[in-house]
């Protein structure tokens, strides 16, 4: 079997390529029951090569927006899909174009190319719990109506709206997974306005000062990067009449606040490592995550056998043992 992972360069691609090859294949559910498909080869494509070094994959450099580029990506032994290249949030809000391009054009691209490739590929799409926003309920629920109120939340829906449509039509199995905010996000900084949740982790932990640009008592909707890995997996072996009609799904995650962040912090690495985070407000920031939901009943992906992870500093714990380089305490 092989798959074409888009983003497949970002921490999380290379998370999730690292697993597969761990495993050395996959477990596809369909009609008839649970097979095993041993892995051949992934196809790791991004702006920029990943650093995994194995005979199995392959890494491509491009534009995911170049349909031309992406059509010769997908043929008839593209089995599976897993589509995470994305403009990150903050980007997209303060370049439009960029946005539209990256987020918008590159999945219409991936979608048309799997349309033409002579079968029905199994297709996962990483959407994001950002296409929920504005006036919400207390608690968003799997019948709450998506009210994105930012470019890259918009961007994200309309995504879901065209694998649901391209499933409809036979042209793809899809799904897509709505992911918490991801933290602790490894490596340096990027445009996410959610940085920060990773940040006032990372950067205390490799001894340099985080900046808090939002109210501590601030509350996230979050998932380690481990636990999404397993998500994704999650989502993939699932057969299609698991999925049902409804190919969108809110997946489970932790609500935490800033202020709990820190006091996982402390207690995992102390007080002096805490210590290293300023609160300096920005109202760029916070005028998108007071938009954004913060608890969720995920019933139906637990219905479906995802699991959340236990708490905040089991997620602490995790980054560290995942990144021992990166840690000075």
């Amino acid at each position: 079997m092989n798959i074409l992972i888009t983003g497949g360069a970002g921490f999380l691609g290379q998370q999730l390529i690292a697993r597969i090859l761990a495993q050395g294949a996959l477990q596809l559910a369909d009609g008839s029951g649970l097979h095993t498909q041993p892995v051949k080869h992934i196809t790791c494509f991004d702006q920029g090569h990943g650093s995994i070094q194995d005979p199995r994959v392959r890494n491509i450099a491009g534009d995911i927006s170049d349909a031309n580029q992406v059509r010769a990506l997908v043929d008839r032994d593209t089995a599976v899909v897993i589509h995470l290249a994305a403009v990150v949030s903050g980007t997209a809000e303060a370049d439009f174009d960029l946005g539209m391009r990256v987020n918008l054009d590159g999945t219409r691209a991936l979608l048309e190319a799997c349309r033409a490739c002579g079968h029905v590929p199994r297709l996962l799409f990483s959407s994001s719990i950002a296409v929920f926003g504005g006036d919400l309920p207390a608690v968003v629920t799997d019948a709450t109506t998506p009210t994105p109120q930012g470019s890259y939340g918009i961007q994200k829906l309309i995504g879901e709206l065209m694998v649901q449509d391209f499933t409809r039509k036979g042209f793809i199995d899809g799904r897509s997974v709505r992911v918490p905010t991801v933290v602790v996000r490894p490596g340096r900084p990027n445009g996410a306005a959610s940085g920060f949740a990773s940040g006032i982790v990372r950067e205390p932990l490799a001894g340099v000062e985080a900046i808090l640009p939002v109210p501590p008592q601030t509350e996230m909707w979050v998932a380690s990067p481990r636990s999404v890995v397993t998500m994704l997996l999650r989502a993939l072996e699932l057969s299609p009449q698991d999925w049902g009609w409804h190919r969108s799904l809110n997946l489970p995650g932790l609500t935490a606040s800033m202020d709990e962040e820190i006091a996982a912090l402390k207690a995992v690495a102390g007080d002096a490592v805490a210590a290293r985070i300023r609160h300096q407000p920005d109202e760029s920031v916070m005028r998108l995550v007071r938009t954004w939901a913060a608890r969720f009943d995920t019933s139906r992906a637990t219905a479906m056998g995802f699991v959340p992870d236990a708490d905040f500093v089991s997620i602490v714990r995790a980054y560290i043992e995942d990144n021992p380089a990166a840690t000075r305490g």
